[in-house]
Formats: structure tokens, C-alpha cells, sequence
């Protein structure tokens, strides 16, 4: 199977990918030093019934206890709330130092339980179970855990690094239309930053279908957890290339109810606006973003800004944006497909614009 070693040291661990791989998770869990824990699954409602099963069956075949707890599925259950409630169904159902969470759903499971993980009885291990594109390329890995507030989007959170990885492509089966399609908005930013081979690769796919390979699962795995290893806490401007398109992105994502507009959607019209300001400031060619609009738009992202959606409600959400340092703005831009830097120079009217480019059809 496709592995992925993240090196951290004392935190290192193992990315598996490989079809039918959450039948075998128990004895995965097991051989990876964890066998003296009891499992406490968290999973939302909807990925529970469809994958709770198998999963139980296999940590049960392996010799685990697991229980399993699960929230709504949508990003307003990434709460403050909704962790302590975890927390304190966990402690009711007998958890304690000597268990571990499994995620298993997308990246809002994955955000909210290996926060929950950080925070129970100090800090229990964690495995991820991702089972959707975003969680699969790219949140699974790297350790960042949280939740939302109103005030923005994963600014209350720990670095959390999982112990285990393990990624089937198979549960991508299940998935809605939309739901996968926005997946590959992340797919589409790895690209950009570091391997703008991968665009053909993507564009190749069949993005009607739900065919992904596992190699180009890992792929991707392995662009975040290099970025991951060179700047584990994002103190040396290169972990925050992963942020491409995200500033914008997440500050549209924050200007409507959580769950109206899917992350991979919100991050498509992020990285359309960061292509508009690497023109501006680090010498993209026009050819080159087109390119990426139009892989955007093979995958049926949104590329218009909604007018229902201010350019200050977009701004006031953004300045609260951890990309943020003591008020200056730092923004990922491209030079070159591939080719991705942190820049100083852009500046709110810089933004302003390039938020209102997005009312503009391509």
C-alpha cells in the first residue's frame, strides 16, 4: 500500500492509504503501538451509519472496546460546545488516560476530535480515519485541531499530531456529488504550491466519478507532511503555503451560517482571488491562472462571489484571521505554478480587490 512517513521527531507517524483499508483498521491501530487503549469513535451521524460498522467490527476483531459517539454532521457542530459535550460523554461511558480517540468522518470530525483528544484528561493519542477528500489530502495530516467561533473559523485549537493515518479510498464511494467535488479544491492548491504536474493529473480524472487513486492520495499526503516537517507550528513562512487561497477563503467561508458553503467551495473562490493578487504581486501569468480556473471549474467549484455576500462582512472576518500577525497581512501568492510564496506587501485595499474580482464571471 501507498505510506506516507510524517517525521516530527517523538510525534512522527505513519499515512497509510490503500482500498479496503478500514476492514483491516483494527489490526492497524493494534500493530501501531496502541493496543493497550480503548477506543472512543467520534463520527458524525451520517458517517457513522455508513462506516461505523465496519469500523467497529474491525477494532472488535482486533481485541479493542470501542464506543462510538457522534454529533450532526456540518460544520456548526465544530463548537466549543460540542467538545465539552464529547468530553463529558466520553467520561460517562468510562474513558479515561488509558484511551484514544478515532476520527472518523471529514475534516470537520477530524478538526473537532483531535481537539477533543488534546483537551481529555490533558491529552489522549488519536487516529484519523478520513473519509472524505478534504480530509484525505490534506486535515488529516499535520496535527492542526480546532473549532469555530463566531467571531471566525478554527481560531480556538491545539497542534495535536495523530499517531496513525488511515485513509481508504473506498469510503469516497459514499460520498454526495458535492461533497466530493469540493475535495479537490485542497487537491488543486497542493498542485499549485509544489507540483504543478499534478494539475494535468487532476484534469485527467474523471470528476464525475468516484475514482481516486490511491497514488495520488499519497501524493498529496506527502506535499503536506514535508511542508508539515520543515514548520510543524507555522513559525517560518512555510507551513502557511498551505494557506493559498485560504485568507479570502476562509473569510467568505466565516460571512455565512456555518454548513451554507462547503470549505472546498469557499477555498475555490479563496484561490481565485490569491490568483488574481500573484499577478498583481509576484509576476503570475495570466495563462497560468487560467489554467487553474479552469481545473476550478472542471470540478463545478464556484469561481462568483455571491452579491448577497459583502466585501466588509468578507474583510471584518478575515482581519481576525490567524494569517494575521500583529495586524500585518501575510498572503500566499504563486510566481509560477508549483511555485508559492508569503508576501508582506498586500494590502487591505489589495484584498478589497481582489474580492471584488470574484463578482466578475471568468
Amino acid at each position: 500500500m501507498p505510506s506516507v512517513h510524517v517525521n516530527l521527531a517523538d510525534r512522527a507517524y505513519p499515512v497509510h492509504v490503500e482500498a479496503g483499508l478500514l476492514a483491516q483498521a483494527g489490526g492497524a491501530i493494534r500493530n501501531a503501538g496502541l493496543s493497550g487503549l480503548r477506543p472512543a469513535i467520534l463520527s458524525d451521524e451520517t458517517v457513522a451509519q455508513l462506516h461505523g460498522g465496519a469500523l467497529i467490527a474491525s477494532l472488535e476483531a482486533a481485541g479493542f472496546q470501542p464506543t462510538l459517539h457522534t454529533v450532526t454532521a456540518g460544520e456548526a457542530s465544530k463548537s466549543m460546545s460540542q467538545a465539552e459535550a464529547l468530553c463529558r460523554e466520553m467520561i460517562r461511558a468510562g474513558h479515561d488516560r488509558k484511551s484514544m480517540v478515532i476520527a472518523l468522518g471529514g475534516g470537520v470530525v477530524g478538526d473537532l476530535a483531535g481537539f477533543v483528544a488534546s483537551i481529555f484528561y490533558r491529552g489522549i493519542p488519536f487516529v484519523q480515519v478520513p473519509t472524505t477528500i478534504v480530509a484525505q489530502v490534506d486535515s488529516s495530516v499535520g496535527g492542526k485541531t480546532g473549532v469555530n467561533v463566531a467571531e471566525g473559523k478554527n481560531l480556538i485549537g491545539v497542534f495535536h499530531q495523530p499517531r496513525l493515518v488511515l485513509v481508504d479510498p473506498e469510503t469516497l464511494r459514499t460520498l454526495p456529488d458535492r461533497e466530493f467535488r469540493e475535495g479537490f479544491a485542497e487537491a488543486i492548491k497542493h498542485a499549485v504550491i509544489r507540483d504543478a504536474a499534478m494539475l494535468d493529473d487532476l484534469a485527467a480524472l474523471d470528476a464525475s466519478g468516484r475514482e481516486v487513486p490511491a497514488d495520488l492520495i499519497a501524493r498529496n499526503i506527502s506535499i503536506k507532511a514535508r511542508v508539515v516537517e520543515a514548520d510543524e507550528y507555522e513559525t517560518r513562512d512555510i507551513r502557511a503555503l498551505l494557506n493559498f487561497g485560504h485568507t479570502i477563503g476562509h473569510g467568505i467561508e466565516a460571512s455565512v451560517p456555518y454548513g451554507q458553503m462547503l470549505h472546498g467551495e469557499a477555498i475555490s473562490l479563496g484561490i481565485r482571488a490569491a490568483l488574481f493578487l500573484s499577478e498583481r504581486h509576484a509576476g503570475l501569468s495570466p495563462a497560468e491562472s487560467a489554467k487553474v480556473i479552469r481545473l476550478l471549474d472542471l470540478y463545478r467549484l464556484p469561481l462568483v462571489l455571491s452579491a448577497s455576500i459583502s466585501t466588509e462582512s468578507v474583510m471584518e472576518k478575515l482581519a481576525r484571521d490567524k494569517k494575521f500577525s500583529a495586524g500585518a497581512i501575510r498572503f500566499v501568492v504563486l510566481e509560477a505554478l508549483g511555485s508559492a510564496k508569503v508576501i508582506h506587501t498586500v494590502t487591505a485595499d489589495d484584498l478589497r480587490a481582489a474580492i471584488e474580482h470574484l463578482r466578475q464571471s471568468t
